[in-house]
């Protein structure tokens, strides 16, 4: 057999090296995919087992928002450095509460003490009247239910009887211990509850003050995990997130300041107990769309229970009023630069995030449909379909 030249041998390793090189970038190729799914995976699922956690850190992020827009706008006024109007505005949104609280605190207590009782009140007079009528009212016993839980057993009934000293003695330490823990397993809830609350302001003050005191830094520090080829662009589309973001929350603060006001003067001229108590949480509530302002009237009506047929019809008209005005006149002409969204998608967006994080998923809905809006638009109408999206 010929020998083949040297210059032959290296050719025909060339060609064996060119065949072999397709199937090693496939087995390559296929082993990153395999990663890349996995990783993904694990990222959704720890993702889905700290939602409460990130839905937190998001809400702190939305306060930043907020303290970086009071910000931005003080220094069309004010030509001083970004610390110092920073500091400005967190001293006077602190003296804002303290004043609120201090001038107010009193008169918003004694009210909702008031309201409170009243809406009690009202509901058992609701519930009397549904069940006059043949209707299924078994739901609304949470009280009862939480009593015949707190009731002893037969065994214990007949335990208690037992211990139970006569006339003149003392009680058994069995029995004061039962009474201890009882009341002690109580206000320990009510003590975690309290505190749980206060953690969460707690995180989402701190978070805030954090992120707003210098935030490019937080967004060029999200932008390193971005290729530098697409850096630019994702700048771009963090940017918009943040302008949208900024727009829809101080907007969504004038239309429930707004509702405030508007619900609060109207219940006060028909002569409505608690119309301060009523304004404030419509206008809360006013922050959850769609499902807020179905509580808030619930509450009106049944506050207006208490003064007659005549202050129902008052209340109802009063709610329905401002409903229209925020629905048709507030919130178009505030929120047209920052949320274009119909309604049912607004709603079945809420129910979707009920559903999968419960009250967070439902209170934060819209501004994480904003966002979502942004990157929908970007990245996929404009980017991938190469259409316009405004």
């Amino acid at each position: 057999m010929p020998a083949f030249p040297p210059q032959d041998v290296a050719s025909q390793n060339i060609v064996h090296q060119d065949a072999t090189w397709p199937a090693r970038a496939s087995t390559r190729s296929l082993v990153l995919a395999g990663i890349g799914v996995v990783s993904f995976t694990a990222v959704l699922l720890l993702a889905w087992h700290s939602a409460d956690t990130l839905l937190l850190i998001f809400a702190g992020i939305l306060f930043a928002v907020f303290l970086d827009g009071l910000t931005h706008y003080l220094g069309r006024v004010v030509p001083l450095g970004h610390g110092v109007r920073l500091a400005i505005v967190s001293v006077l949104l602190t003296l804002l509460v303290l004043g609120m609280v201090g001038l107010g605190g009193a008169t918003v207590a004694g009210q909702a003490q008031r309201l409170g009782q009243t809406l009690q009140q009202q509901s058992g007079t609701v519930k009397s009247w549904l069940d006059a009528r043949g209707i299924d009212t078994r739901f609304l016993d949470f009280g009862k239910l939480k009593d015949a839980a707190s009731q002893p057993t037969s065994g214990e009934a007949e335990s208690g009887r037992r211990s139970t000293p006569a006339a003149g003695g003392l009680p058994s330490p069995g029995t004061l211990l039962s009474g201890a823990g009882s009341v002690l397993g109580q206000a320990s809830t009510v003590a975690l509850a309290v505190f749980g609350a206060i953690g969460n302001v707690f995180i989402v003050v701190v978070l805030g003050l954090f992120v707003a005191a210098d935030p490019r830094t937080y967004r060029d520090g999200l932008l390193r995990f971005v290729p530098s080829r697409h850096r630019t662009h994702a700048a771009s589309v963090a940017d918009d997130i943040g302008i949208t973001l900024r727009h829809w929350l101080f907007g969504q603060l004038v239309v429930m300041a707004a509702i405030f006001v508007c619900v609060w003067l109207g219940l006060t001229l028909v002569g409505i107990d608690g119309a301060l108590v009523l304004g404030l949480q419509a206008g809360l509530l006013c922050f959850i769309p769609t499902i807020g302002a179905l509580v808030a009237g619930i509450i009106i009506v049944l506050a207006s229970l208490a003064s007659g047929l005549k202050g129902v019809i008052a209340g109802l008209c009063v709610y329905l009023l401002v409903q229209t005005l925020e629905s048709y006149v507030l919130t178009p002409f505030v929120q047209k630069r920052a949320l274009d969204i119909p309604p049912a998608t607004l709603f079945a967006g809420q129910i979707l995030l009920g559903v999968l994080f419960g009250l967070w998923g439902v209170a934060l809905a819209l501004p994480l449909m904003a966002m979502g809006k942004v990157l929908l638009d970007r990245l996929y109408i404009e980017d991938t379909l190469g259409e316009d999206a405004g």
